[in-house]
């Protein structure tokens, strides 16, 4: 704990001080909560979207011997932009989901097997699911970054800065009461002496 000054306006600013952790206190411990429930809520998106994967996965398998064609999928599939925009939780900026777009790739549609077009659907769906989880996961980063923050802040305050205040101001109020304890002693110590003064006086 740094030196404090035994004065006063010491004591005040610690007062102030102490007034202003236990006020700010409440509103970290709620932001946390906040972070927590966000966490939880994302985890369940990223949750569905595996599920949904698992289950085109399961829905393709009947017919998926049917991509050992001389057919590339991939090639067939181009994304044109990821669009991603900025949402706010807690004081803090996430990017979240716009848009998936992809670019028109021609192909003969005498020539291809009947199954592209359902299979291109599939791919394209799997590739906005996998768009959505990434971005659900830098959205998790972001958060979880800032409930360590978060944290940390709560220990600062509850373990250093409010016990560090309270500390303060009852050295401060110790001394300060000891420090008015023998002004009145001492004030009470001359006036016996003036008294006993004036009594010698007078017998003189």
């Amino acid at each position: 704990m740094a030196k404090i000054r035994l004065t006063k306006n010491e004591l005040k600013k610690q007062k102030d001080d102490l007034k202003r952790f236990t006020r700010y206190l409440p509103t970290l411990e709620l932001k946390k909560k906040q972070l927590l429930m966000e966490i939880r809520k994302i985890q369940n998106e990223i949750e569905r979207l595996q599920e949904e994967n698992r289950q085109m996965e399961t829905e393709i398998t009947p017919w998926v011997g049917v991509f050992a064609q001389d057919v590339e999928l991939s090639a067939l599939v181009a994304i044109r932009e990821v669009k991603t925009g900025t949402g706010n939780i807690a004081g803090i900026d996430i990017p979240v989901f716009d848009l998936l777009t992809f670019d028109d790739v021609a192909y003969d549609f005498i020539e291809t097997p009947l199954w592209v077009d359902r299979g291109l659907d599939v791919v394209k769906e799997q590739i906005e699911r996998r768009v959505r989880w990434e971005i659900a996961e830098k959205q998790q980063e972001i958060i979880r970054n800032e409930l360590r923050t978060t944290i940390q802040r709560i220990k600062l305050f509850e373990e250093v800065k409010i016990p560090g205040a309270k500390e303060a101001i009852r050295t401060i109020q110790i001394f300060l009461g000891d420090l008015q304890t023998a002004e009145v002693v001492r004030g009470k110590i001359a006036k016996t002496k003036i008294i006993r003064k004036k009594q010698e006086a007078k017998a003189a």
